[in-house]
């Protein structure tokens, strides 16, 4: 591990201010250190460090500051529900939030997200606002004796693409990276419309989550849509009685402690239609509105649109389940070793699809 230096910060406000201590020493202008991703900053905000210290040891990852923030566990780590919907600090640890009895009464898929990642001393520690951020797994990327990834040397090339690639990407990958996004509860935060709050130096926004992270293009380096110095401070959802008709569906090599395969986050909106019948006197369903999230099978957490599209509006049955499936990976580009996941990922999706329309929703 490298030296740094390390500042622990009492405030978001704070927080913020020792990136633009740093920026303007670098570079009076405020220009190049800005206009990189956050996720290269020189600056780099601990909470957890469930994700940044691993990195710093294997020396892919190279702070010159690390901001401690966690004594902002106070301002930044509650967990507010009501009418309007639920509000979820950055600090929060993801065990307390999976624990939490209206997240998994009202918000199911959140607290399976959760549950179904890492190991119970890691979700004790880990912050919801440093998960969704954290980095691919693509060992490639991890292992600074390959030269080649231009996610951690830009313009190196991607030596995933001509190596063994099990556990890529087929959705969003590009010819200059092709590293899946290894997390679960981002998945969630997609198929329930979440947005997230952040503060940086030039004030606080709000973004929707589905937009937070950035495919890799042409810059696989650049990872998401927060500037150098903005800092996650919240999540929030909006209330909707169909979220609690939610599921976190989770496919992997071994059943604990794994990143996945195949995921997919589904949130379903029903409404009974007789005419939609199984033929045997039973009534059927017919989905009015729905919202599906992949993981595992993608480079970022991805938002199945072309899958939504097929099924708003028409019956729960077996066929549109499956056409929707294809068209959730329909542009599915996959590698030598990766061609499984196109299929894995459709029946994982079929399956989230049936345990959904399955719950028992009680008010």
């Amino acid at each position: 591990m490298r030296p740094f230096i390390y500042q622990a910060v009492s405030s978001p406000s704070e927080a913020v201010a020792a990136f633009a201590t740093l920026g303007d020493a670098r570079n009076p202008a405020a220009g190049a250190v800005r206009r990189s991703d956050a996720i290269q900053s020189p600056v780099q905000y601990l909470a957890g460090g469930t994700t940044l210290i691993d990195l710093m040891k294997l020396d892919v990852m190279r702070p010159e500051r690390i901001v401690d923030i966690n004594a902002l566990q106070g301002s930044l780590g509650s967990i507010e529900a009501g009418p309007d919907g639920l509000r979820l600090g950055a600090m929060v640890r993801m065990a307390e939030a999976a624990e939490h009895p209206i997240v998994r009464r009202d918000y199911p898929v959140i607290a399976q997200s959760l549950q179904l990642a890492a190991s119970q001393q890691l979700r004790n520690m880990a912050a919801l606002g440093g998960n969704v951020l954290q980095r691919t797994r693509c060992p490639y990327f991890r292992d600074t004796s390959y030269a080649e990834c231009n996610k951690r040397n830009p313009g190196s090339g991607c030596a995933a693409v001509a190596g063994y690639n099990r556990s890529h990407a087929v959705l969003g990958a590009s010819d200059q990276c092709i590293a899946t996004y290894p997390g679960d509860f981002a998945q969630a935060l997609i198929a329930l419309d979440a947005g997230v709050d952040v503060a940086g130096p030039d004030g606080r926004r709000s973004v929707p989550f589905a937009a937070l992270h950035r495919e890799p293009g042409t810059s696989p380096e650049v990872e998401t849509q927060l500037a150098p110095g903005e800092m996650i401070t919240s999540f929030f959802v909006p209330a909707a009685p169909w979220w609690r008709r939610s599921v976190y569906v989770k496919v992997r090599d071994r059943q604990s402690y794994e990143f996945a395969l195949a995921s997919a986050a589904v949130a379903l909106d029903l409404a009974e239609d007789d005419a939609a019948s199984d033929g045997q006197g039973r009534g059927g369903a017919i989905i009015r509105d729905l919202r599906i999230a992949l993981g595992g099978v993608a480079t970022v957490p991805w938002r199945a649109r072309a899958a939504e599209d097929v099924l708003r509006g028409k019956p729960l049955d077996e066929s549109t389940v499956r056409t929707a499936a294809e068209a959730a990976f329909a542009g599915a580009r996959p590698s030598r070793h990766n061609a499984f996941k196109v299929a894995l990922g459709q029946r994982t999706l079929v399956r989230a699809l049936h345990e959904a329309a399955a719950m028992e929703i009680r008010t």
